[in-house]
């Protein structure tokens, strides 16, 4: 896949990092959205399950419901958590109109909603597959309600 904003936004240091991510999504939008919605880690533990994401609430309902195997791998969950958060910000971007990404001056990526309330995405799906809690689709219903 070729993203402009990739090579600039890989080679930032410390400092310039929600800068560097906000400066991208200013420039490229839709790359730093479809980056955000690869979500390897979490598509081949639920094509693993039998389960296909199709970017619909109801896949987030079936993640919720999925076996929570990747807890024995401690190193795993929170890659597994961060795939998960950009996967519901993803399924929240692609349904409720008027939410867009956003980044926070520390560098941590959110959702804010047509309402103008901010929604960190990742800690959700983080908090999610270390505990189950909350579920995907009750932080995606929360979002819908505005």
């Amino acid at each position: 896949m070729n993203i402009p904003f990739l090579d600039n936004w890989l080679n930032r240091n410390e400092k310039e990092q929600g800068a560097g991510l906000a400066a991208a999504l200013v420039d490229d939008p839709e790359g730093v959205a479809e980056l955000f919605s690869e979500c390897e880690m979490l598509r081949a533990q639920a094509r693993s399950a039998g389960l296909e994401l199709d970017g619909s609430p109801a896949s987030l309902e079936a993640l919720d419901q999925l076996m929570p195997r990747w807890r024995r791998d401690p190193e795993a969950v929170p890659w597994l958590g961060n795939d998960a958060g950009f996967y519901l910000g993803t399924v929240i971007i692609h349904t409720i109109p008027g939410t867009v990404w956003q980044v926070w001056p520390n560098g941590q990526p959110v959702i804010r909603l047509a309402s103008g309330r901010e929604l960190n995405v990742v800690e959700s799906g983080v908090s999610w597959a270390m505990t189950g809690s909350p579920e995907l689709s009750q932080a995606y219903a929360e979002a819908s309600e505005g």
